[in-house]
């Protein structure tokens, strides 16, 4: 059986890292979307473009690692955190911050389209307070990564603040605007609004909680599940840990919860459709 993590973590300094994604693989895990975490966890001040583009190969060095030394099959996304892009704009003014964005996702965009990675992510916007000023250049970099992942028909995973009906019809104008393959819009840590998505053409990755992906398939199956999880010592298990996917999976499926069809479309054909990529067990 396939079991597809949509958005998972690494950290070698702070983590288990290989560790972590054998666990997931003795929990039945097959398939990983690692994605890139920032360039302060990967040892880079994150100052300028050229700081982002070192740790986005770094990144990339690691999925590697995994396809190399693991069983799982691994996948990279790779781009600038918006709290990144927070964080540069305090330290050094917004035109010079977002002009440093704009330069890593382009280079983002470049290891998509040489086959290093799948799609840019996680870009959008803070998920906490910030001034408008960085929360509307925050937007129009958000709709430049989508621009950029339009152009290379790759898919681009977004970090946002916590979502509603309202926010997803929000991103589907936004997703009109940029003329990106609606299906190939992620929303990273969605709520279990599934039927709301597959009106707007953005797909959600669901956090996996058992309440969240209860509510989820009772919408349908047009949704993938992920653990964000941290891979950070000092939070063991955030957000989730990395044997939830598959535990919940096969639970589920035994529980008559899930089909059969369900997990092979949830886990199978939704991730193919999404990133164009060829998934084998």
């Amino acid at each position: 059986m396939i079991i597809w993590d949509d958005h998972f973590h690494v950290d070698p300094y702070h983590g288990l890292f290989l560790e972590a994604v054998k666990q997931f693989h003795r929990a039945g895990g097959t398939h990983l979307v690692v994605v890139y975490k920032t360039a302060h966890d990967y040892g880079f001040p994150g100052l300028r473009a050229e700081d982002f583009m070192k740790a986005m190969d770094f990144h990339v060095e690691l999925v590697e690692k995994i396809n190399r030394e693991t069983p799982v099959k691994a996948y990279a996304v790779v781009g600038v955190h918006p709290a990144e892009f927070d964080y540069l704009a305090r330290q050094k003014g917004l035109e010079y911050a977002k002009n440093e964005v704009m330069k890593a996702l382009e280079y983002a965009q470049k290891l998509c389209l040489e086959g290093k990675a799948i799609g840019i992510g996680e870009i959008g916007r803070p998920h906490y307070e910030v001034p408008a000023e960085i929360w509307e250049a925050s937007i129009e970099l958000m709709k430049y990564g989508m621009s950029l992942a339009k152009e290379a028909d790759c898919a681009v995973q977004l970090h946002t603040e916590s979502f509603n009906e309202e926010k997803f019809r929000e991103l589907g104008e936004y997703v009109k605007e940029v003329g990106i393959k609606p299906h190939k819009v992620v929303k990273h840590f969605s709520p279990p609004l599934v039927k709301v998505a597959e009106e707007v053409g953005v797909f959600p990755s669901v956090i996996a909680s058992r309440k969240n992906i209860e509510e989820a398939i009772k919408q349908g199956n047009r949704f993938m599940m992920e653990t964000d999880y941290i891979d950070d010592k000092r939070r063991p298990g955030a957000v989730l840990g990395p044997k939830t996917v598959p535990k919940r999976t096969k639970a589920f499926l035994q529980q008559g919860i899930f089909t059969e069809e369900d997990v092979y479309k949830i886990h199978v054909e939704n991730p193919k459709k999404v990133y164009g990529v060829e998934i084998e067990g």
